[in-house]
């Protein structure tokens, strides 16, 4: 077996090519966020379009050169004149319009030949029409026309209104369509029914020439190419622009050319600001390299990390620049306080340093900036420690505003004059900046653990309360197990403590465990009413073994209901690793004549996958060991030393702890813990004569637990 350390650990070639391009990301985007103000300002001079000409400026010598702006702003007046572009009428919208005309004149006429509907009825019906609103009047005269003259109407409406939509009509000729109908209606018609005529056909003109964008972007288009670069020529001597007069941008463009005005080239600030994010990027490979923190091999961590320094170094050199106050109330230890919560108080202390040299470097006032970012959040992520409970964020929250007081007092008040208003500002900024931190890292690392399924300490204190649900559900249905799970917890806890692996993580990870049992709890012995017939005796093998291995899924199932984070899902399925269920094995092979090979082993065999961390691999130990003491009930320490012994040495022969990082000293220090702990919670009993009451026990009885850890 092959068990290697957390220094030594083999990074997977996929985590490896993470780590790099992540690293080279990062860098850029620091890079480009730190030399950007002076890329947006690399073509500032000393006068801009706008000012105020200081002096006379004349050309020393002769010069010729295409003008940008002089083209540009030829190419926009040339776009500025292109008429808007409609496309050819569109006949499609001429037959609709006719056809709809055609429809509401039948219906009309159906109206007017009912002789069961009322007048009032048929004025109600014709006045109910979608398409066109008729006036009360003329409804009344239509119905009191008759048929032939209806039918004279109807034919001399379809052929106005087809003359009419032959015509190109765009959304501003409308009015002057309808106010051309008159000179179109039959002559025979006299004015009252003219004027009907004209009601109807007025109400389906629409356009039909419609605005094409296309067209007229193509048009602009054409137009702006067809300027030609304009040439600007300037003479020897000849004036560009007097004392007193308002720069042009063209008169602006001209000085630049003739190197009247000089421009800014602040190369300096860009190797500076590179030499800078190259020696971060350096100082960060090369400590994670050495440190080997849990977190740089998993690939959402390492994103959610990269990430989090970004939007805060984004946020401070796009929002600080230029103000007086903001700086100092820029919640930037916010990065700090939630990169500690989710990854650990030494992965929040290296942040603060790089996110305390970004976010202040090159700003006018670093050097009071720079260390009153890093101490208010090196002294909030201190304070923070391991983020057990709420109030250390809010306690958390209030160092980092003490600090940054304190870092002011220090590093501003001798060298900046102030008075007690500015002072008292500074001081309000100071504390809205960490109390702002506190909230944002309390709020975003309950938000990030419930989306992404990672592990907080707080989330995993509040899963591991006696109340939760999935704990009274386990409680209520597998007593049995549940003390199973407790006593497996604290002898995980105590050995995670010793060998420096996290502890609260092993000690809720080992609560839910066997959580899956609590689904068919009388198919296992420790939740068997004492006489209750083992329903495994009746079953098959492979049946027995079936339900045996299925607690281990139905155990991750009801961790994914219960919205348990991802990282308990691991203990769940890891715990029996890809051991075989032993006992059902050798009933099969009994029950085939002895003939192993007429069994096959993956019917009994757990799903696994193998432990693969530390904590993962104390649950298993300390799972195999709690089970096997509770069975063979050694009578000594010698005996209890063998057992766990041989517990720890079947999982190695296993290959059961190949992917761990235990080393052999974590095992012989979890020896001895298993054996101090396991000694004292199955002690032998003084033997009491049975006719002493138990309320009259002498009080010489020891009892002895586990230790364990609230």
């Amino acid at each position: 077996m092959t068990i290697i350390s957390a220094r030594h650990r083999q990074t997977p070639p996929r985590i490896r090519s993470l780590q790099i391009t992540l690293l080279i990301l990062v860098s850029i985007i620091s890079y480009g966020v730190l030399v950007l103000p002076d890329l947006l300002g690399s073509s500032a001079v000393s006068l801009q379009a706008g000012d105020v000409s200081p002096s006379d400026f004349q050309a020393p010598l002769d010069i010729e050169y295409i003008s940008e702006v002089r083209t540009q702003d030829a190419r926009l007046s040339a776009e500025n004149a292109v008429a808007p572009v409609y496309a050819p009428p569109d006949t499609s919208i001429a037959r609709k319009q006719i056809e709809l005309l055609r429809a509401a004149l039948q219906y009309i006429t159906l109206v007017r030949g009912d002789e069961n509907a009322t007048d009032e009825q048929k004025i109600s019906d014709i006045a109910s029409l979608a398409d066109v609103s008729l006036k009360p009047q003329t409804i009344e005269q239509i119905l009191a026309l008759t048929s032939s003259r209806w039918d004279t109407i109807q034919q001399d409406s379809l052929s106005v209104l087809e003359q009419i939509m032959r015509r190109t009509i765009r959304d501003n000729d409308v009015d002057s369509v309808r106010r051309s109908i008159p000179s179109l209606v039959s002559l025979a018609l006299n004015d009252e029914q003219a004027a009907i005529v004209i009601e109807l056909v007025s109400a389906f003109v629409t356009p039909n020439s419609l605005y094409s964008a296309e067209l007229t972007e193509s048009a602009k288009e054409s137009a702006r190419e067809a300027v030609q670069p304009i040439i600007q020529q300037y003479k020897a001597g000849e004036i560009i622009i007097l004392r007193g007069q308002i720069i042009r941008a063209a008169q602006l463009e001209a000085l630049q050319q003739l190197g009247l005005i000089e421009q800014t080239s602040p190369w300096q600030d860009y190797a500076g600001a590179g030499a800078l994010v190259l020696t971060l990027a350096s100082l960060t490979g090369l400590y994670f390299s050495r440190r080997r923190l849990l977190f740089i091999f998993d690939a959402r961590s390492l994103v959610l990390a990269a990430l989090i320094v970004l939007v805060f170094i984004i946020g401070a050199r796009f929002i600080v620049p230029g103000r007086t106050l903001l700086p100092y109330a820029f919640p930037l230890s916010a990065a700090s306080l939630l990169i500690a919560t989710m990854f650990g108080l030494e992965a929040g202390i290296f942040f603060s340093l790089l996110t305390a040299l970004l976010a202040s470097y090159g700003m006018p006032n670093a050097l009071d900036l720079m260390p009153y970012y890093l101490v208010s959040s090196l002294v909030g992520v201190l304070v923070l420690g391991s983020a057990r409970r709420v109030w250390t964020f809010f306690r958390a929250g209030m160092a980092v505003s003490a600090a940054g007081i304190i870092t002011l007092l220090a590093f501003r008040l001798p060298f900046v004059s102030m008075d007690v208003i500015a002072m008292l500002q500074l001081a309000g900024a100071a504390m809205f900046s960490g109390l702002a931190a506190s909230s944002i890292a309390l709020l975003l690392q309950y938000f990030l653990a419930q989306t992404l399924g990672l592990t907080t300490a707080l989330q995993l204190i509040e899963i591991s309360r006696p109340d939760f649900p999935l704990l009274q559900f386990f409680l209520r249905h597998a007593p049995g197990t549940y003390q199973h799970s407790l006593q497996v917890a604290n002898l995980a806890e105590q050995a995670a403590e010793l060998i420096g692996a996290d502890a609260l993580l092993t000690r809720v990870g080992a609560l839910f465990h066997d959580v899956g049992k609590s689904l068919n709890p009388t198919y296992f012995i420790e939740n068997q009413p004492s006489g209750m017939l083992n329903p495994h005796d009746t079953l098959e093998p492979q049946k027995s073994a079936e339900i045996i291995i299925a607690h281990v899924t139905d155990g991750r199932s009801l961790a994914r209901k219960h919205r348990l984070p991802r990282r308990i899902d691991d203990f769940i399925l890891e715990h029996h690793g890809t051991m075989i269920t032993r006992y059902q094995q050798s009933k099969a092979i009994d029950a085939a004549g002895g003939d192993e090979s007429k069994v096959d082993i993956e019917k009994f065999q757990y799903p696994g996958p193998r432990p693969r961390s530390r904590e993962t691999a104390l649950l298993m130990l300390a799972d195999g060991t709690e089970a096997r003491t509770r069975a063979e009930r050694p009578q000594n320490e010698k005996e209890l030393r063998r057992l766990v012994l041989s517990t720890i040495e079947a999982a190695q022969k296993q290959g059961q702890l190949d992917d761990t990082q235990l080393t052999l000293k974590d095992l012989s220090i979890i020896t001895d813990a298993f054996v101090t702990i396991l000694k004292g919670t199955h002690h032998s009993r003084i033997a009491y004569p049975k006719e002493t009451p138990a309320l009259e026990q002498p009080a010489t009885e020891n009892v002895i637990t586990a230790p364990r850890k609230t």
